[in-house]
């Protein structure tokens, strides 16, 4: 009895521990690819051989481990992969790393802070998320998004007296970066932002994909792979000079495969199993904790400054993060009774049997599907 409570545990304690790690592997990514990019790397190279890496190292383990459980391709869902190919391989990292070199990794990790707000607004669009403010947890998933952008808008807007807990650092670098990140810092945070509503959109389309295509592995080499063919025509219309697409055994090569591997393959596979279990609400509100880890690597690799304004902003950040997953946690308990009313939103719940099918059928992570568009 015991040993099946503390299986079952482990069991919910999977998503919360699978989406914080990649939250560390997402702040390494930042830290090596703004290095890279600040030595000269093409970003559309760099988002290309990215999943070059990621189709390589993806590829076998999702031919083999399912290859018994793969459904069959259809056009549906091929054009759906080239879209999501699209969507954050190409669109979302070119534009993020342009973003980032314009401005710095602490400043853009802080922005991607509104992809949560971002991602509820398109599910709740989407129908994959319903709101009733009657009920305490459903009220407290809008709160904690609205203070997790609070935060956000704090760390971009305020910065206040810098917070040097480091001491024995060059100013000449301060100067270089500031100036850097105030010439670019409206075209930066444009892309940046822009970018951010390329990943949200990944997000929910891939949510509606893995109904149609069940198989995370394979559907994460597709979307590698589409990624890396359409990256490489972007690649091959903006870099005219041959030469940007030579790498050596330096931060560029290790930019590529450490993306490539954690950020891409990895990823993909992990936030793709999270979102059919949780939702991706779920998946991105943990994202405010890639800033708070990356402001604290960019401020003793990279030597950048922390403001006040950034303490306080992720204060906000994480007391708004937990709002929302407390709120998430109470959306899983399957609802027993056959069927639901609610009088005043005429939302109607589909009767839900016993069997694991069809409450997967019927109901999406916990929570009600209402007719979802077609996508």
């Amino acid at each position: 009895m015991a040993f099946g409570m503390s299986s079952e545990a482990i069991n919910k304690a999977k998503p919360y521990l699978a989406m914080v790690s990649l939250q560390f592997g997402y702040a390494g990514m930042y830290i090596i690819s703004l290095v890279s990019l600040k030595r000269g790397m093409s970003h559309y190279v760099l988002a290309t051989y990215r999943h070059v890496v990621a189709t390589l190292v993806i590829a076998p383990f999702a031919i083999i481990l399912e290859k018994k459980i793969r459904p069959k391709m259809t056009l549906p869902v091929f054009l759906r992969i080239v879209a999501l190919g699209f969507l954050e391989p190409v669109l979302d990292q070119n534009l993020y790393y342009l973003g980032m070199k314009y401005t710095s990794a602490t400043f853009s990790s802080a922005i991607f802070n509104m992809l949560p707000a971002i991602t509820f607004i398109m599910a709740i669009i989407f129908r994959l998320e319903t709101v009733n403010f009657k009920k305490l947890h459903s009220a407290a998933k809008v709160v904690g998004t609205v203070i997790t952008v609070m935060g956000a808008m704090v760390m971009s807007l305020y910065k206040g007296p810098i917070v040097d807990y480091i001491s024995g650092r060059g100013q000449s670098h301060h100067k270089t970066s500031a100036e850097s990140a105030d010439q670019h810092w409206v075209t930066g945070t444009l892309m940046l932002l822009g970018s951010c509503c390329g990943w949200a959109a990944f997000f929910i389309l891939q949510s509606f994909t893995l109904k149609k295509y069940p198989a995370e592995l394979s559907l994460t080499a597709w979307i590698c792979l589409m990624g890396m063919v359409e990256g490489s025509i972007v690649t091959l219309v903006m870099e005219r000079d041959m030469s940007v697409w030579a790498i050596g055994w330096d931060s560029r090569l290790l930019a590529a495969v450490y993306s490539g591997i954690v950020c891409s393959g990895i990823a993909y596979y992990v936030q793709g199993f999270v979102s059919k279990l949780r939702g991706p609400v779920f998946v991105t509100s943990f994202s405010p904790l890639c800033m708070i880890i990356t402001a604290a690597l960019g401020s003793i690799i990279l030597a950048e400054q922390i403001h006040l304004g950034s303490v306080i902003g992720a204060i906000l950040i994480v007391f708004g993060l937990y709002t929302v997953v407390w709120g998430k946690s109470k959306d899983l308990p399957i609802v027993s009774k056959v069927t639901e009313i609610d009088e005043k939103s005429g939302t109607q719940e589909l009767p839900i049997t016993d069997t694991t099918k069809s409450i997967d059928t019927s109901r999406s992570n916990g929570i009600l599907l209402k007719n979802p568009a077609t996508v």
